[in-house]
């Protein structure tokens, strides 16, 4: 299966340059005097460019992104735990964390600055695992889904494709991090609650059982589907539009830097729009990882509307931040580690004769 799934891979309309041609012999004798030899790989004229690590679509690319994404999350999600830390506050008691200066100014003053470090082991470790999911499952779906639909309507229906693409890889991903979200946000919000990961799992489990760590799970799938589909989707359309309408030369033409750039742009405008989409889900989440024993659905009810848009603020200057730094880290990693990076898709010659023998 896993062969099938790479065979399509790299026959994806999204694989770029990466294709190879296959020789056949007649015979051996033939091979001896110089003939192709059969099984041998001969570079095609749109070989891999030189300098890259791996071929487009092989299982060395998928365990490249994937650490591009573990980097990606991990890092920036544990560099911003003293904001996440007073966003969560802010949503499960509102009436003492008044907002995110009172939120930070309370939480030194009863913890010190040490406590606006809490949970910052469960995040580091889930939010890893979570990246590794979100970016190797995206890259694997979206040359997956692409290579089902054909090259005219994966370029034709690309925004939908990247939607699929990252729906499904965050649906994994989110099984990964759903124990570690669970213990991160009750040593955050709850009182009393130990304030390590090596003493909070095991009070869980024997107070809940395995249950416990699941229990938010499909908040969580709630928050963060359409969070990533957002963040992919539209990070994939502003790069394209930025390169077509505000970049004054081709992407080929702009040196790594540059590129960087305008990954960092894209990323932020990306993270406005997630933080949006998906904050009352993320509201419950972090309500219902502190309440014991209540629903979602009786969660949101006892919020209400109102209740559910509770740090939005500053949940928008955190996501904003985070999703550009992910894409920069992520773009960075793929640079460092010579990663292919396909340019933004373009319409394929065979659409355009099409389109143009319509118009006559």
């Amino acid at each position: 299966m896993f062969r099938t799934v790479l065979d399509a891979a790299r026959n994806s309309p999204f694989a770029g340059p990466f294709n190879f041609a296959q020789c056949e012999a007649i015979n051996s004798a033939v091979a001896e005097n110089g003939e192709p030899v059969e099984g041998r790989k001969i570079s095609a004229a749109s070989v891999s460019p030189a300098g890259n690590s791996c071929e487009f679509g092989s299982g060395k690319y998928y365990a490249l992104c994937g650490v591009g994404g573990i980097l990606s999350c991990g890092i920036t999600h544990t560099a911003i735990v003293p904001l996440d830390l007073v966003k969560c506050r802010i949503q499960t008691n509102p009436t003492k964390y008044k907002g995110i200066f009172n939120g930070f100014s309370v939480t030194i003053k009863e913890d010190g600055f040490r406590g606006l470090g809490k949970g910052w082991a469960p995040t580091a470790i889930g939010y890893s695992l979570q990246g590794l999911g979100k970016f190797g499952f995206y890259e694997l779906f979206k040359i997956v889904y692409g290579n089902m639909l054909g090259e005219e309507n994966s370029y034709l229906y690309r925004t939908s494709l990247y939607l699929a693409a990252s729906a499904s890889a965050e649906f994994f991903a989110d099984i990964a991090l759903s124990p570690m979200e669970a213990v991160k946000v009750r040593i955050q919000t709850q009182p009393g609650f130990p304030s390590t990961l090596r003493a909070g799992v095991p009070i869980i489990y024997g107070q809940e059982g395995f249950n416990g760590f699941y229990k938010g799970l499909v908040p969580l799938w709630m928050r963060q589907i359409p969070y990533t589909m957002m963040k992919f989707a539209c990070f994939e359309r502003t790069v394209e539009a930025l390169y077509a309408y505000v970049v004054p030369k081709p992407r080929d033409e702009c040196s790594k830097a540059e590129q960087l750039i305008v990954t960092f742009a894209a990323g932020y405008i990306a993270g406005v729009f997630c933080a949006i989409v998906s904050h009352p889900a993320d509201t419950v989440v972090s309500k219902l990882n502190q309440d014991r024993g209540s629903t979602a659905i009786q969660v949101a009810q006892k919020l209400g509307f109102i209740g559910l848009w509770k740090g939005l603020v500053p949940r928008i200057i955190m996501i904003g931040t985070l999703t550009a730094l992910q894409w920069f880290i992520y773009d960075a990693v793929k640079v460092y580690l010579r990663i292919p990076r396909p340019p933004p898709p373009t319409m394929p010659e065979s659409l355009k004769k099409k389109l143009e023998a319509k118009q006559q």
